[in-house]
């Protein structure tokens, strides 16, 4: 059997940042509003500056306006619902993403409450995550999803067309990508199954799935002979783990190398879903500016 094709999510991400600054430079030439996407970031968590610095960097070269707000370590959980108060009522800000994780201090449910869901362009408000859990299958998603599951969907319908009547096996159950993924599934007409590390025989689940998605953060956990032959393969994870040479490299949640010879198609780590993330954060945060303008939602 030949090697699995791999499924380029830095590709895709490029052609879709693409689409998404020509849909912004229609909107302002229409005369509707330049999308505003809001970052905030408490504490001084380097990999977190790293992640909030590239999506303003990104939404400037797609002709967005970026607000930066950095807030110290100190901050209390109602000076930062103050901000988002004002940032809820600003006429120019579509969108707002609160870095996680946030301080100890501060109740995260409580933050993500306070966003507008209108303006939750990572599509954690409680509200939009009651859409996910509702929408019917074939129906727009013109509501904020969560970013890394859209950009899972996105992927797969590229690469495999329909995906009506496959069953699709996800491993992971968190809030954050496994069940909304699987919704997402649901909506697109597949059989799915969720299954996590309290699974019985979790090897047997995983050989059933002509779609299998991993989500589980445990380096390579998923191994050659538990993937379904053709199966196309949609790793998650990111995980740091010692090299040879003493320094560190990344890996997915699946045994790659053992992996590629057995499935159809296979995410790489990285440049598999890592890319598509942040190019669906600046695909909510246009949808929305669209909408707050009266305008329809448009798939791109």
């Amino acid at each position: 059997m030949a090697e699995a094709k791999l499924i380029d999510g830095k590709a895709y991400a490029a052609g879709l940042r693409k689409r998404i600054a020509a849909g912004v430079e229609a909107l302002i030439t229409d005369g509707g509003p330049k999308p505003g996407l809001a970052t905030v970031l408490i504490g001084e968590d380097p990999a977190s500056q790293v992640y909030v610095r590239s999506k303003g960097k990104l939404a400037a070269e797609l002709g967005m306006a970026s607000f930066d707000h950095r807030l110290p370590e100190s901050t209390t959980e109602v000076e930062l619902l103050e901000l988002i108060a004002r940032l809820n009522a600003d006429p120019s800000v579509h969108g707002i993403l609160v870095q996680l994780p946030l301080p100890k201090h501060i109740n995260t449910a409580q933050v993500l409450l306070a966003v507008d869901p209108a303006k939750d362009v990572d599509g954690f408000h409680p509200l939009n995550v009651g859409r996910l859990g509702s929408v019917e299958s074939g129906a727009p998603l013109d509501f904020p999803v969560p970013c890394t599951p859209l950009g899972i969907l996105m992927l797969l319908q590229d690469t495999l067309s329909s995906l009506s009547g496959r069953h699709a096996v996800v491993i992971g159950r968190s809030t954050l990508v496994g069940r909304p993924v699987a919704r997402l599934l649901l909506r697109a007409d597949c059989t799915v199954t969720i299954t996590h590390s309290r699974t019985r025989d979790l090897p047997a689940m995983s050989r059933q799935a002509d779609i299998l998605i991993v989500a589980i953060g445990k380096p390579e956990l998923v191994r050659g002979d538990w993937i379904k032959p053709g199966a196309a393969v949609i790793d998650v994870g990111i995980n740091r783990v010692p090299a040879a040479d003493g320094k560190t490299r990344l890996v997915g949640d699946v045994a790659f190398a053992e992996a590629l010879p057995v499935a159809g198609h296979i995410t790489p780590v990285p440049g598999g879903v890592g890319p598509m993330t942040v190019a669906c954060l600046m695909y909510n945060t246009l949808q929305e500016a669209r909408k707050s303008a009266g305008l329809p939602f448009v798939a791109i």
